[in-house]
Order: structure tokens, then C-alpha cells, then sequence
């Protein structure tokens, strides 16, 4: 037994120092000055989201870009109550979504398509906040790269609450391996509340033929479908004038059923690598809850569950620290307590992952 944990956490570790280096070789982008000249649509699906609506809506008429390089469109995913939009310096429509599938949000984009005139698209979340910099730091990339889809960074606005803060630690691990696996040439994942791409790019995809039976995942399927065939015309736009702040859920429940729905869309995915690593981090969080029981039980020696958790623990400090320097700069906070909770919560996650269901905008989705 102890062989194979060992062998397991030996995997784990040279895998995650993989998307260590990766992370290093996406080197930070800075903006030029560039004259802005890219046009963009920016897609935002949403559903009972009144709250939150004003408050994007507002950090968009604070970007720094000119308001006839960029529109808005809304769409409303059969809210309870309909959403006004106030007049804006930019042009803005709202629509309503045309439901043709099991994915709400990938229909809502679809139906945003039909709508679109500029080439460039580029989506967020309706609880986000976007940087005033945001579309300068798109246009800038995209007038010195030859780029057909671009995926930018995410990270939460927290209080102080632990909650929080395993949220932020999780999110962090995510994009870290995102980057990582950008910089290994093995894009796999990315984030649809910062992603960018072509129009053009999304009719050559046939959109989300093939994945649309999936209830969430509008942004890794697409991007595992791009990267597929144009493997170099997908970058990472590590910048930390494009960052995007969203908001972390707030209850367990809610936490739970999200990361069900991420971890659902694994098994789907066209990448070997995303595939292989998805079971590799699996295989690694389970073996450290095994690690623990077995050494409570007295099964194994509790100086080989101590060694085995600091050698865990610190390869994935390494890739936690980096991607917060590069996401806030504040301090990791609580994380000792939410990095030995986290083998326990993704352990769940992800065996529940395989034949529960989830709760999504007051919907109930099959896995």
C-alpha cells in the first residue's frame, strides 16, 4: 500500500511541476500604445441576475476604449422577472434565449451569434466585475498576434470569510493549471466568464455540436475543439490589466454543486491531457484521503502520512503561490486548513461527479 500511494504521489507531483514550468513559460503581457481597433461584441447569458446586471453594466462604461469599437448583448435565459437595460454611451440589446438543447448557456451564445456584425466576440459572467483595461489589453494582443481565440484570467472578490477562502484557493489551483497547461502547448480549460474568439472561429467549429447534451462547459469544449485544429492560433492573455473579478458562491451547497458541474465535463473532453491529468489530480487528492484514514486507523505509520502530506502540500504551494502573485498579490489566506480540506471536498466532488445530479440557477441538471 505504501508503494503505491508513493508511486501515485510520485505521478502527481512531476505532474504538477509540468504545469509549474508551464505556468513560467506564459510570459506576462504588457500593453502597448497600440491605437485601439478591434471591434468586439461582448456576450453576456444570464438568468435572474438584477443584482448584479447594474453593476457589470457599470464597468463596462468605464472601460478604457472607445465606445464605437464595442456593443453589449444580453441574454436572458427565461428569468423570473424581466430585466430593464438603462440606456448606455455603448449599444447594448437585450434578447431572449432560444432554447434548442440540454445547455442553457450555450444556447444563450448561439442565439447570441445570429445577432453579432463584429468578427471578434468575447463573453463574460453576469456577476463580474471587468478591469477599465480589459478590451485595451484584448485589442493590443490581438493587433500583434495572429490569434483566433484567446482566454484571459479569473479571480474572486472575497471577504473574510473560510468559505471564501477556499474558494479563492480552489479557483487559484484552477487557473494555474489553465495557464500551465497553455504554456505546455496542451490547452485544455479555460474560463467562460474572460474568453475571447473569432466569429468566423465559432462557425468553422460548428459551435457546440457535440457537446451541447452537457448542461455547462461552453467555454472548455469550444477551446478543446480550437486548440485541436488550430493549435497556434490559441493563446493565454496573461495580463493583469485583463483580469476578471467574480463573485464566490455563499453556502457550501451552492460551492458543491458548482464544482460537481465543472467536474461532470471531464469525462467529455477532447483533450488526452486534460483527460489524463483530470485522473492524475483525482487520483493524488484520493490518495491523500486514504493516506489519512489509513494512518487514524493505524493501517499505515503516521510518519508516512506526515511525509507524504509535505511532499503534497509543497508542490502544490509552488503552483498556488505563483498563480496568486500573478491573480491578486495579497497572501494565501487559510492554507493549511482549506489545503487539507480540499483532498476531502474534491474527493466527493468528484465521485459524486459520476451519477448524482446538480442545481444550476434554480434548475436541476442529470449527470
Amino acid at each position: 500500500m505504501i508503494f503505491v500511494l508513493f508511486l501515485i504521489l510520485t505521478i502527481y507531483i512531476l505532474s504538477i511541476g509540468m504545469l509549474i514550468y508551464g505556468f513560467t513559460k506564459v510570459k506576462k503581457y504588457q500593453k502597448t500604445d497600440l491605437k485601439p481597433q478591434t471591434s468586439f461584441t461582448i456576450i453576456v447569458p444570464f438568468r435572474n441576475e438584477a443584482e448584479n446586471l447594474p453593476k457589470l453594466l457599470q464597468s463596462f462604461l468605464e472601460l478604457n476604449y472607445p465606445n464605437d469599437l464595442f456593443e453589449v448583448i444580453l441574454v436572458d435565459d427565461n428569468s423570473d422577472e424581466k430585466f430593464r437595460v438603462s440606456p448606455f454611451a455603448f449599444h447594448v440589446s437585450q434578447i431572449d434565449n432560444i432554447r434548442v438543447s440540454n445547455s442553457p448557456k450555450k444556447d444563450a451564445i448561439s442565439t447570441a451569434m445570429q445577432h453579432i456584425k463584429t468578427n471578434w466576440v468575447i463573453t463574460t459572467d453576469a456577476d463580474c466585475i471587468v478591469p477599465e483595461n480589459w478590451l485595451l489589453m484584448f485589442d493590443n494582443y490581438i493587433q500583434k498576434n495572429d490569434v483566433l481565440m484567446l482566454a484571459g484570467a479569473v479571480t474572486y472578490e472575497c471577504d473574510n470569510s473560510f468559505l471564501h477562502h477556499f474558494q479563492q484557493l480552489d479557483l487559484t489551483s484552477l487557473q494555474g493549471a489553465t495557464i500551465g497547461s497553455f504554456g505546455l502547448k496542451k490547452a485544455f480549460m479555460c474560463n467562460g466568464a474572460n474568453f475571447a474568439y473569432t466569429k468566423s472561429l465559432f462557425e468553422k467549429l460548428n459551435g457546440f455540436d457535440g457537446n451541447n447534451k452537457i448542461a455547462s462547459g461552453d467555454d472548455v469544449f469550444l477551446l478543446q475543439k480550437a486548440a485541436g485544429l488550430f493549435p497556434d492560433k490559441v493563446h493565454y492573455l496573461k495580463s493583469e490589466e485583463a483580469i476578471v473579478i467574480t463573485k464566490p458562491t455563499e453556502d457550501w451547497k451552492s460551492l458543491f454543486y458548482q464544482r460537481v458541474r465543472w467536474a461532470a465535463k471531464t469525462s467529455s473532453y477532447q483533450s488526452g491531457f486534460g483527460k489524463v491529468l483530470g485522473l492524475i489530480v483525482f487520483f493524488g487528492n484520493l490518495s491523500f484521503v486514504v493516506g489519512f484514514l489509513f494512518s487514524v486507523f493505524a493501517i499505515l505509520p503516521y510518519p508516512f502520512f506526515v511525509l507524504f502530506a509535505f511532499l503534497k502540500f509543497t508542490v502544490d504551494f509552488v503552483l498556488l503561490y505563483i498563480t496568486n502573485q500573478f491573480l491578486t498579490k495579497n497572501r494565501i489566506k487559510s492554507l493549511l486548513l482549506s489545503s487539507l480540506l480540499y483532498p476531502f471536498f474534491s474527493s466527493v466532488v468528484a465521485l459524486y461527479s459520476l451519477f448524482g445530479f446538480y442545481e444550476w440557477k434554480g434548475r436541476r441538471f442529470k449527470l
